[in-house]
């Protein structure tokens, strides 16, 4: 059988079309959820970027709350946009865009965020509930990628149960916790974390069921390195130049001839992205749905 898509853009859409029925039941009980930004500078990504947040929030109906302040601004103007922040009653959940300026202690600024308010989930306090929580709901935000990643799955039928599941990468936004969302109990994966220290990498990737690879390598997992009917999930960007027209584009980790043995893949883009700002909101919703228990 041809390999099947992960459609990104078609289940993020779905899951906007669930939060906007959601938004609008909280709206009816007087709670409106609100995102908040936090951008220092004026970089051309991170400017997109926060942008883009903004727009998903107001095709569900969520409010935009903004802290925009120039790439000048010192620790303790940071440090004071977060606790505001913190103490808005209209934000109910925010993220500060990285990277911060040179010079800024980023981890001090992050673990300022208020636990209840972390969108991303990747607060030291939320991801310590995660690992904590083996087998209890967990009441805080999840890491919004990896979220992403095992919705994607599941939402196309597709079980992670007792399923060996590869990780290649060890960011903190991928890496490092998905594999602890993979070995809940609910979900019920084996994982094998592999890294740039990894040695014979493709002694792991070919005993996979689902590799997710993580390493912004292009074309690291190539074919000979998967089974046959494996499902890949590729989150790795990076931007390689086109040979014909010397522009440059977006390259995922995994190789054409990698997805072609598979039997579910995620294109890259429109694969896991469209799933982490849809995560994104979801963190946002159920924060505000939290507040009313």
């Amino acid at each position: 059988m041809s390999p099947q898509v992960l459609d990104g853009k078609a289940t993020a859409a779905a899951i906007k079309a669930e939060l906007t029925e959601r938004v609008a039941a909280l709206r009816e009980r007087g709670v409106v959820p609100g995102l908040g930004t936090l951008l220092v500078g004026g970089d051309p990504g991170s400017t997109w970027y926060v942008n883009g947040k903004h727009a998903d929030c107001a095709e569900v109906g969520i409010a935009s709350i903004r802290e925009d302040l120039p790439q000048s601004a010192t620790q303790e103007e940071i440090e004071a946009a977060v606790e505001r922040l913190n103490a808005s009653p209209d934000c109910t959940g925010f993220i500060v865009q990285l990277p911060l300026p040179a010079g800024i202690d980023s981890n001090r600024v992050l673990e300022l965020i208020d636990p209840d308010k972390d969108a991303d989930g990747l607060h030291p306090t939320n991801l310590g509930r995660l690992v904590l929580r083996m087998s209890e709901d967990i009441d805080s935000s999840l890491p919004c990628t990896p979220k992403g990643i095992i919705e994607l799955i599941e939402r196309h039928g597709v079980s992670l149960r007792g399923k060996h599941v590869v990780v290649i990468g060890r960011g903190t936004t991928v890496g490092r916790s998905i594999g602890l969302l993979l070995t809940r109990r609910a979900v019920n994966a084996t994982v094998t974390l592999c890294h740039t220290g990894t040695a014979d990498l493709a002694a792991h990737t070919r005993t996979a069921d689902v590799i997710v690879a993580a390493a912004g390598v292009p074309d690291l997992v190539t074919g000979d390195m998967v089974k046959d009917g494996v499902v890949l999930v590729d989150v790795g960007v990076s931007r390689v130049a086109d040979p014909e027209t010397g522009k440059s584009r977006v390259a995922g980790d995994i190789a054409a001839d990698a997805v072609a043995k598979s039997s579910w893949y995620s294109p890259n883009p429109g694969g896991v992205g469209p799933m982490t700002r849809a995560m994104l909101l979801a963190n946002v919703v159920e924060s505000a749905e939290r507040s009313l228990a």
